[in-house]
């Protein structure tokens, strides 16, 4: 994959934060029909994880991955309810929908638990988190969203899990729209759990989530599980001794994964594709500024993931009108998910390269004139590039 490759099929452009565009190699790799239980599937199941702990810098030794059918909240959920004490308290730093949601399964699945939340834009800090462990000392563990996704913010990971390990908590990741594409070390930041699902940067297609996560704890969640499917411990016990999955895996999902797998060690792993990424958010950034958008977030906060624009407050323009226009020329982009101001977001990640971007721009600005929006007039353009 390079910056200017532009694919020859009529589907559309997926500038979501996944599922998201894949490449024809990912696609034909599900062509074939797989045996849940035959060993050449179990091969394929076991390479892969080992190839997740080596991304991970996670030594194979002290963690252990572990494939969970379903999106990516099923990963989440299994792993909350592995990890965290039914007798501890859990911290949860929310800056949007995902923190939210983080609280939804911990009531579903019994956890108690105090939330950090800093609303639609703005990071936790180091010292909010470590003033909170020292005013609750019977928090136990801490959940994070990495990039979250609803406004498009990288949360500042490594200097929240040093506090947290100062503090002797588990600390549990939600790296489901940043693992791949966002470089992140256990070797060198010290977190628990880290949660991330086939869609997202390593470009694979929808139908698991994985869970990398210390085996002291996956050991010591054995009858924790709050349901018989989603059961962590016990998905990594049947897998560890027969290589299988428990109930039917989604076999074309994991064999497309594998292709997808090998597709980004050839792109340069996780640096070679942060930077495509991190390009493409640069040049849509730049190109929507000059249009006269502004960005939801500062500059340092932005990922190389998403970018959440504010809407134009021309009364020309209606989101779904937008949407419909810019799906009418072959792009999805994603509606906003800010509680307080009008805004739309457009992804960065899948095989996507600045061509790509160039034609979006492109096609933005021949849509406001087609909807009669103006380009500036109340649009406030943010200063700077990304």
């Amino acid at each position: 994959m390079t910056d200017n490759v532009s694919k020859d099929i009529k589907d559309p452009y997926l500038l979501t934060p996944g599922p998201l565009t894949t490449s024809h190699a990912t696609k034909a790799a599900m062509l074939r029909d797989w045996g849940s239980w035959d060993d050449d599937f179990n091969q394929v199941t076991a390479g892969i994880r080992t190839q997740l702990l080596a991304m991970a810098e996670a030594a194979s030794d002290e963690y252990a991955c572990v494939p969970m059918q379903g999106s990516g909240t099923f990963a989440v959920e299994s792993a909350l309810a592995c990890a965290t004490d039914p007798n501890g308290k859990v911290l949860v730093l929310m800056n949007g929908a995902y923190g939210k949601r983080a609280g939804q399964l911990l009531d579903t699945i019994g956890r108690v638990y105090i939330t950090l939340d800093k609303g639609d834009y703005l990071p936790p800090q180091p010292n909010e988190v470590a003033a909170l462990l020292e005013q609750y000392p019977d928090i136990t563990a801490v959940f994070l969203v990495h990039c979250e996704t609803s406004s498009g913010i990288l949360n500042p990971l490594e200097a929240i899990a040093e506090v947290v390990n100062a503090h002797g908590k588990t600390l549990i990741v939600d790296a489901m729209s940043s693992f791949g594409g966002v470089p992140i070390s256990l070797a060198k930041t010290p977190i628990d759990v880290l949660v991330s699902s086939a869609n997202k940067c390593i470009e694979g297609v929808p139908g698991f989530g994985f869970v990398i996560i210390r085996k002291a704890l996956l050991e010591a969640g054995e009858g924790c599980a709050h349901s018989l499917s989603l059961d962590l411990h016990d998905q990594w016990s049947y897998m560890e001794c027969t290589g299988q999955w428990r109930f039917t895996p989604p076999t074309h999902t994991v064999v497309a994964f594998q292709a997808a797998l090998a597709q980004h060690r050839e792109e340069g792993g996780v640096p070679g594709r942060c930077a495509r990424y991190t390009r493409n958010r640069d040049a849509l950034v730049k190109g929507m500024r000059a249009l006269g958008f502004s960005t939801l977030l500062e500059d340092e906060w932005l990922s190389p993931i998403i970018t959440t624009f504010l809407s134009p407050t021309d009364p020309a323009f209606e989101f779904n009108a937008f949407y419909a226009a810019l799906k009418a020329r072959g792009f999805l982009i994603y509606p906003g998910k800010l509680t307080e101001v009008e805004s739309f977001r457009i992804g960065c990640i899948g095989q996507l390269g600045t061509t790509v971007i160039a034609e979006l721009l492109s096609a933005i600005q021949n849509t406001l004139a087609e909807m009669g929006v103006s380009l500036f007039p109340g649009l406030s353009s943010q200063s700077g590039s990304a």
